[in-house]
């Protein structure tokens, strides 16, 4: 691909491609500079798939940095049993970096994908450079065992009033926050052709039970990350309750914290016009 080509690639029409490693074939998506610093590899957040990613935050990143999105195993367009463990996602995520043969990158995780991210760094430390991890928690943090219950019954508000349960998981009821909670959903419709699969209710199930296990677990010890962190929410987050952001910042010794005002769990989305600059510059450094 010439940089011509590869100016022209953007979160709407970027190719789909897989790679097999470890008797999984990972769905992926990559796209972005040609930055020779470590690429920005994506955790992506509970029931989702490729295309639920933001276009303004991957194309944002994209502009000066590498940046690599895939479906975890058994979800999307990944083959193989859906993993029930976050240590389990996080062995794969590593199977899928060394896969496409990198030995230092940077994490993007949001929600779920920040939870994998921790185990990550503590499995395999010299593999991460810097970590950016959003509306999530620590491990044992108050609430996170309670998503599945916040998670249906959001599943059902949506269903009785024919919405998208992320506009009321991901953002407030104030009116900025369902005006945002609209035009992100309205952004992951631009990708209209080659499409990912949308998740099974199996592979939900055993999401939804690594979340329930991530919650009760002893907290682990995050003193020992010495990587640089970027932790960022919405103040009035209900799916992972906002305290754990703030106790989240405080495990870390290395960490830089945005608390973005009358928002919830998908605040980053909301306020993209303003986090992803910050992304960059942290990333920069």
């Amino acid at each position: 691909m010439n940089a011509s080509q590869a100016s022209r690639v953007t979160w709407k029409n970027v190719p789909t491609q897989t790679i097999t490693a470890g008797g999984v074939t990972f769905a992926y998506r990559e796209l972005g500079s040609d930055n020779p610093g470590p690429p920005v590899v994506c955790l992506i957040h509970l029931a989702a798939v490729l295309d639920n990613w933001d276009p303004r935050v991957i194309d944002g990143l994209a502009a000066k940095h590498r940046v690599i999105t895939f479906d975890n195993r058994g979800v999307g367009a990944s083959s193989g049993a859906p993993a029930t463990s976050m240590e389990q996602m996080a062995q794969d995520a590593i199977t899928f970096i060394k896969a496409m043969g990198l030995d230092e990158v940077d994490l993007f995780g949001f929600s779920m994908g920040g939870m994998v991210a921790q185990e990550i760094v503590l499995m395999e430390p010299r593999l991460i450079r810097r970590m950016i991890i959003t509306g999530t928690g620590p491990a044992g943090g108050e609430g996170i065992s309670q998503v599945a219950r916040v998670t249906y019954l959001d599943m059902l508000r949506g269903l009785l009033t024919f919405q998208d349960a992320k506009q009321f998981l991901f953002f407030t009821r104030s009116p900025s926050g369902i005006r945002a909670g609209k035009e992100f959903l309205q952004r992951l419709k631009e990708r209209s052709e080659n499409r990912d699969k949308e998740i099974t209710i199996t592979a939900l199930r055993a999401q939804l039970k690594a979340l329930k296990h991530w919650g009760a677990k002893k907290p682990a010890d995050l003193s020992k990350v010495h990587q640089p962190v970027l932790v960022a929410n919405g103040d009035s987050d209900r799916m992972v309750p906002s305290k754990n952001t703030l106790d989240l910042a405080r495990r870390l010794p290395n960490s830089e914290l945005i608390i973005y005002p009358d928002s919830g769990h998908g605040a980053v989305f909301q306020f993209h016009a303003d986090f992803v600059p910050k992304a960059l510059k942290f990333l920069a450094r």
